[in-house]
């Protein structure tokens, strides 16, 4: 899931010819300067006091030897010369991917969870999700980065390569995936207590199941179609969740934690962390800081009843 050595995408690919054009040459002057090592301790001759060589006169000697140093500072000149290329020349095609009919996405760092805002010319058509981006294959994206708190790095390394995220600051990513599948993205710059763990799931899709997924998260949470998922409705509501989470088409509005209008649509929970099932969310619920030390959560201590009437809810938002 995670291998910057598997290109999915153009701009990884562009990544990956530098590095095995990089290791190969790099390889190659490693092998040579052992060849050479050897080879000059082999042939060193082996003088004591009596067969020691006469030093009265080195011209000769030390003319070849400064020879073979300057044919060696050129070889090394034209190798660093090489990778000057190799990095400008991937730099450019880096910038040269079409963003013709691209998806725009406003991708926000957060200690330590990812925001993610569809943006669309049309506003209504916008909608917000959190630790998971799909995105259809063979279309480009630029994901606009902004960070809320400390600098983070976005690294999709099946896709694209690292950008930083700076407070105040706003940074461009393109990439495109060209084939399907779910690729793992992550956090690459120290940024606190759980920075290992603030993960990034890329889901890459065909166009038409985007088109069907982009549409289903545009809708309005589902209304509860049992008695157990109404009271777990009223419990999230009333208690505190509303006043950081987000549900659309229900008075919670809150923005400062994931929105959770499609949670249940998710993979996991946690940034990654932990599958999204009735246990993992339970115990996230009741006492998150177990499970995430650090986390912003505080811990929830509801009542059997009403914490299984909100795992209830949770689980129709899909």
């Amino acid at each position: 899931m995670q291998d910057a050595l598997r290109a999915a995408g153009a701009q990884a690919a562009h990544i990956g010819a530098l590095w095995n054009g990089t290791l190969a040459l790099c390889t190659f002057v490693f092998v040579a300067i052992v060849v050479a090592t050897i080879i000059a301790v082999w042939c060193a001759p082996r003088a004591d006091a009596a067969t020691r060589p006469d030093t009265s006169s080195l011209e000769g000697p030390e003319r070849r030897i400064w020879h073979r140093i300057g044919w060696a500072t050129g070889a090394c000149i034209v190798g660093l010369l090489v990778l000057l290329a190799g990095d400008v020349f991937t730099s450019r095609a880096l910038a040269r991917l079409p963003l013709r009919d691209a998806i725009d996405i406003e991708l926000v760092g957060h200690q330590w969870w990812w925001e993610a805002r569809y943006r669309d010319a049309d506003g209504a058509r916008e909608f917000t999700t959190a630790n998971e981006l799909t995105i259809p294959v063979g279309r480009p994206v630029i994901v606009t980065l902004r960070a809320d708190d400390v600098i983070h790095t976005l690294w999709i390394p099946n896709l694209a390569g690292k950008k930083d995220m700076i407070p105040g600051r706003t940074a461009t990513l393109h990439l495109r995936a060209d084939h399907a599948g779910t690729y793992r993205g992550q956090c690459a710059e120290f940024c606190g207590l759980e920075h290992a763990l603030m993960a990034l799931l890329v889901h890459a899709v065909p166009p038409a199941s985007y088109d069907a997924w982009a549409a289903n998260q545009r809708q309005n949470a589902r209304e509860p179609g049992d008695a157990a998922a109404r009271r777990g409705r009223a419990v999230f509501l009333n208690a505190n969740c509303a006043r950081c989470h987000a549900i659309a088409g229900t008075p919670a509005q809150g923005s400062i934690a994931p929105d959770l209008t499609h949670l249940a649509s998710r993979r996991t929970i946690g940034a990654g962390m932990f599958p999204n099932n009735r246990g993992h969310l339970a115990g996230w619920i009741s006492d998150p800081q177990a499970l995430k030390p650090g986390v912003n959560m505080p811990a929830n201590a509801l009542p059997p009843d009403d914490l299984q009437a909100l795992l209830a809810y949770l689980e129709t938002l899909r």
